[in-house]
């Protein structure tokens, strides 16, 4: 059996090899497997934690900048602000973020804190993907560290400016044959 794909036999010559994938078929086996690697582990720290990955870092975040909206923290981990509503109430429910009046000149706007059980999930290392991250980055080069975080980044920002652009096919069909939500519609 192979130890990176369970079930799959090494000699098993109906196994394709992924040489044959071409670069960027190659790159998005690696990241698709990245992908699943992240979600498995943050259902592990759920479990032991308490916390998925996803919370643990808008924990540290507002560990990093306490006192930041709720917006700004959208912003900075480039999610939606209703995605990130969500998970600012989940871990407020659970006790371990408070929100407060922002002590600027909007007083509508809310500005979060870690709690005490938030400031003892901050400061834990062990158990989470960033110690496991952080031990993969410190044993390689700094200079491939970095061209790999390029490459990412190069790949978020065209997929978030792609994922913004309207849909092209439907802004060519007209008005009237594109289907919009009723919802919050007047008749």
């Amino acid at each position: 059996m192979s130890p990176h794909r369970p079930g799959v036999r090494q000699d098993d010559p109906a196994e394709p090899s992924s040489a044959r994938l071409g670069e960027t078929l190659q790159f998005m086996q690696v990241l698709w497997a990245l992908h699943h690697g992240l979600e498995m582990s943050s259902k592990r720290m759920e479990t032991t934690l308490g916390v998925t990955g996803q919370q643990r870092l808008v924990i540290r975040m507002i560990g990093s900048f306490p006192g930041i909206t709720g917006g700004a923290l959208a912003r900075l981990l480039h999610l939606h602000p209703s995605t990130m509503t969500g998970l600012l109430k989940r871990l407020e429910r659970r006790g371990m973020i408070e929100r407060r009046s922002h002590t600027g000149g909007d007083r509508r706007l809310v500005a979060f804190f870690l709690s005490l059980r938030g400031v003892r999930l901050d400061s834990r290392r062990r158990g989470t993907i960033e110690s496991m991250m952080t031990s993969v980055l410190a044993s390689l080069p700094p200079q491939r560290v970095a061209a790999a975080r390029d490459v990412l980044a190069a790949l978020a920002e065209r997929f978030l400016a792609w994922s913004d652009r309207p849909d092209e096919q439907a802004s060519r069909r007209p008005l009237a044959a594109r289907s919009l939500p009723t919802r919050g519609r007047r008749r």
